[in-house]
């Protein structure tokens, strides 16, 4: 394996291509990463209607842009060697090629030699509310080895833009490639006061409640 890890990045037409640039972003200035993108045709109409970003401005994020349809691309072999395929947002029909190993273009391909070769595949699924044949194709997905990672909105870390939900997405599918790209607000535990009616003075419960604890304790010997 080279020095520089190599990350592939697929971005589809689902709703939510920024995750997509995002990953790219928090990679670009990371030194020993080497970022391989796929873009397909649905991403580029998405993008265009979700942002202003101009599609060379993101290809130029990549240190290789492929083409959807290159199944010669060097990420469509087994015996290319990276650590791991994000993609990111995942449509329904690309889950589902993956799921049932459809490998028809190229980011399907990239993401069932992934599965081949025991390398690590996230799927930011970007799809609501679900019927049972997206359920499905999750578990199928998941079964074959792939990461089901629903594109889910989190509040603990106190989200004060859009941006910050997208960073902590991202930065989240970096921590299961391993990768540390420095944006995600981390869980390091909370304390909460308990509810006055669980506390008297000296911290103990009332009498009433000793009451019912003895009964409790007792009532099946």
């Amino acid at each position: 394996m080279a020095d520089r890890r190599r990350v592939i990045i697929a971005i589809t037409g689902a709703s939510g291509t920024l995750l997509g640039v995002r990953l790219l972003e928090l990679l670009r200035p990371l030194p020993d990463v080497e970022t391989h993108l796929i873009l397909s045709p649905a991403a580029l109409r998405t993008m265009a209607l979700e942002t202003d970003l101009a599609v060379e401005d993101v290809r130029g994020l990549a240190d290789e842009v492929h083409g959807f349809r290159d199944i010669g691309a060097s990420v469509a072999s087994g015996s290319f060697r990276h650590d791991g395929m994000i993609v990111a947002p995942c449509s329904v029909k690309t889950l589902s090629a993956i799921a049932h190993c459809m490998a028809g273009d190229l980011i399907t391909r990239a993401a069932d030699v992934c599965l081949k070769e025991r390398r690590r595949l996230v799927l930011l699924f970007r799809e609501t509310p679900l019927h049972a044949g997206h359920i499905d194709i999750m578990a199928r997905a998941t079964a074959s080895g792939a990461i089901v990672m629903p594109a889910v909105l989190g509040l603990y870390y106190r989200p004060q833009s859009v941006d910050d939900v997208i960073d902590h997405l991202a930065g989240r599918a970096l921590d299961l490639l391993g990768i540390e790209a420095g944006h995600v607000r981390r869980w390091t535990g909370a304390r909460l006061d308990p509810e006055p009616s669980d506390r008297n003075e000296g911290g103990q419960g009332t009498a009433g409640e000793e009451n019912d604890h003895d009964q409790s304790d007792t009532a099946g010997l």
